[in-house]
């Protein structure tokens, strides 16, 4: 994505800032200055700061996204977080054949994953604001909450997405009958 979607994303979490949200934020940077901060009006003035300090970029959401979540606003950091994977480098989908592997892995693996999402997200390399943005959008549904957290891992690996990644994360955390589960539907599905 271009600088110009950037700022307009960042525009439109700028408008939808309160008064006493963009205090909140200002609090959470004191190490920016306080006159500086004084004079602060508005959320770009704040994303300019944080540009010019090297914190805040198309390419480096993540600081603005976690200090969205402090201040509960998990909208808005998931929208940047929409953003950062539509803006990644890994745009593109795997091969078709791979495309298909994982479709098969995703539908085992959120059949059995359960509890244990969260933990599969952190081995898979998602940050812990997507987590949370995740389990803001399917609080009670586990299976749905699993299907989420695939989405978000092939859209941030895009290309680079592979079945063997999943599988090496599952045994990672100790989720081996489930590991064993989509090598098993994999297998079946080549046969």
């Amino acid at each position: 994505m271009s600088s110009r979607q950037f700022n307009a994303v960042l525009l439109d979490i700028s408008k939808r800032l309160s008064a006493d949200q963009l205090d909140n934020l200002k609090f959470l940077v004191r190490d920016v200055g306080k006159r500086e901060l004084e004079k602060i009006t508005s959320g770009l003035q704040l994303f300019q700061i944080l540009m010019q300090r090297g914190e805040l970029s198309a390419e480096n959401t993540e600081n603005l996204s976690k200090l969205l979540a402090d201040i509960q606003r998990l909208d808005l950091a998931d929208k940047l977080n929409c953003f950062d994977s539509e803006s990644g480098s890994a745009s593109s989908e795997p091969e078709p054949a791979e495309r298909a592997k994982l479709d098969i892995a995703a539908e085992v693996i959120a059949e059995n994953l359960g509890r244990n999402w969260r933990k599969l997200g952190r081995k898979l390399g998602l940050t812990d604001v997507k987590l949370e943005s995740i389990s803001k959008r399917h609080p009670t549904d586990l299976e749905e909450t699993a299907v989420e957290l695939l989405k978000e891992w092939r859209n941030s690996k895009g290309a680079e997405a592979e079945t063997k990644d999943l599988i090496a994360a599952l045994r990672a955390c100790q989720q081996n009958l489930t590991a064993d589960k989509v090598e098993d539907r994999l297998e079946a599905a080549e046969n």
